[in-house]
């Protein structure tokens, strides 16, 4: 496949993603049963001004973005796209589904949410053009203040959380539904819609790779661990714990990708004395689940 057919296919991807991305929030915010943090501060401010839920996820991920310039984090397209196309998307969604009243369609409604939104997450994640808006903000922070991303990522989650409920978003059985069980099925559904990068793509096309996917970290850990690891997904990016880095870095075989990528340009070595929990590793996905290497 040519750069540009690969190219065109990536935002092609992507773009399904987000939309369909809408579309899981409208279905979930429909059952009326609960919804994920950033969604409650969403629907709260809405109620509170009577702006449109979409327009107001439009607005809530501008000032998260805005946050990205202390933070020195530079969007990638999927960044920006996630930002435009997600509110208008979900509007319509709502615009076209009714309310739910009846607790078996109120079940199946948010479990068809969750599932899609899940789906959507792989497709929009797979092209890897850049992370959500507000894990960029999670990353950055982690990045700049050293503190461990779990801790970052509670209390961010945490504060949009209770200023939603205040505002009068709904937090019930589907907020705590949502937490357990979005991670499990990102891991199933983004190694299945990654795309996989020539070789040659950082020596062939480096500069627009770097333009495209901006500066956020982007990582993924697909593997049943058995020793303590674990992966969490916030925003369609999965984010490995502290604890589990440590672990890995201690290990002979450790499956990090230590020498330089095989689609990506070499980068500078990080001294071996820095911090395992101010880096968050990266990882093929399909590498990890198979054990092989992608190229032979």
């Amino acid at each position: 496949m040519t750069t540009r057919l690969l190219l065109t296919r990536r935002i092609v991807q992507l773009l399904i993603g987000l939309f369909l991305y809408g579309i899981a929030i409208s279905l979930m915010v429909r059952a009326g049963i609960g919804l994920s943090p950033w969604d409650v501060l969403a629907q709260g401010v809405s109620l509170k001004t009577g702006i449109p839920f979409g327009f107001v996820t439009n607005l809530i991920g501008l000032v998260v973005l805005a946050f990205w310039i202390p933070l020195r984090q530079k969007p990638g397209l999927g960044t920006i796209l996630n930002v435009l196309l997600v509110g208008p998307s979900a509007q319509l969604g709502l615009d076209l589904l009714p309310q739910q009243t009846e607790l078996w369609a109120q079940v199946l409604f948010f479990a068809a949410g969750l599932v899609l939104l899940a789906v959507a997450t792989g497709l929009y994640i797979g092209p890897r053009l850049g992370p959500g808006p507000r894990d960029g903000l999670m990353t950055g922070l982690h990045a700049r203040t050293g503190r461990p991303i779990w801790m970052v990522r509670t209390a961010i989650e945490v504060t949009v959380l209770i200023i939603g409920w205040v505002l009068g978003g709904n937090v019930g059985v589907g907020t705590l539904a949502f937490a357990l069980l979005v991670g499990p099925l990102c891991s199933l559904t983004l190694p299945f819609f990654a795309i996989r990068l020539p070789q040659d793509a950082a020596t062939a096309a480096a500069e627009l790779e770097s333009e495209l996917e901006g500066t956020a970290e982007q990582s993924a850990g697909l593997e049943d661990e058995q020793d303590a690891a674990r992966f969490d997904v916030r925003d369609g990016i999965l984010l490995e714990s502290d604890r589990a880095s440590h672990d890995r870095l201690a290990r002979k075989d450790s499956p990090f990708v230590r020498a330089p990528q095989p689609d990506r340009a070499p980068t500078e070595s990080r001294d071996a004395s820095s911090r395992p929990s101010r880096a968050i590793a990266a990882h093929w996905l399909d590498d990890r689940i198979t054990r092989r290497p992608r190229h032979s």
